[in-house]
């Protein structure tokens, strides 16, 4: 089963975590120093912010899958509809390893495509948004 994904950039964490945790009734999954995720069933979420990169607002959406085959359906269907894509393969990003690539809507909107092989203790080299 998928999960959608979204990253926001945000200027004070602590607050952010305070407000989020608060909002989702949970606390976050992992935190780190520049970064809180919550990995939630019910909505099916996996929400992601961190204080790097741009101005705070969503930074871009994603659909994380279960597994490698819905991996390979969802990069299938953008080749299909001849959607530019970034293959990014196996990268390290926001603590976690992970097979990826990118779409961009009309509109200028990133879409992360991946898969989450592990965490990892650090943040990744390949943060950036295509």
């Amino acid at each position: 089963m998928k999960r959608f994904h979204v990253h926001a950039h945000v200027e004070d964490l602590a607050a952010s975590v305070a407000f989020y945790a608060k909002l989702f009734g949970v606390a976050p999954t992992r935190v780190e120093g520049d970064y809180a995720k919550w990995m939630l069933d019910d909505p099916r979420v996996n929400f992601a912010i961190s204080t790097r990169g741009g101005k705070p607002g969503v930074d871009h959406l994603g659909i994380q899958t279960d597994n490698e085959d819905e991996l390979a359906v969802l990069k299938a269907r953008a080749q299909a509809a001849d959607l530019s894509l970034q293959d990014e393969g196996a990268t390290s990003c926001c603590y976690a390893r992970s097979d990826k690539y990118w779409v961009t809507d009309p509109q200028g909107i990133a879409w992360e495509q991946f898969h989450t092989l592990h965490d990892t203790p650090k943040v990744g080299v390949s943060c950036s948004v295509w």
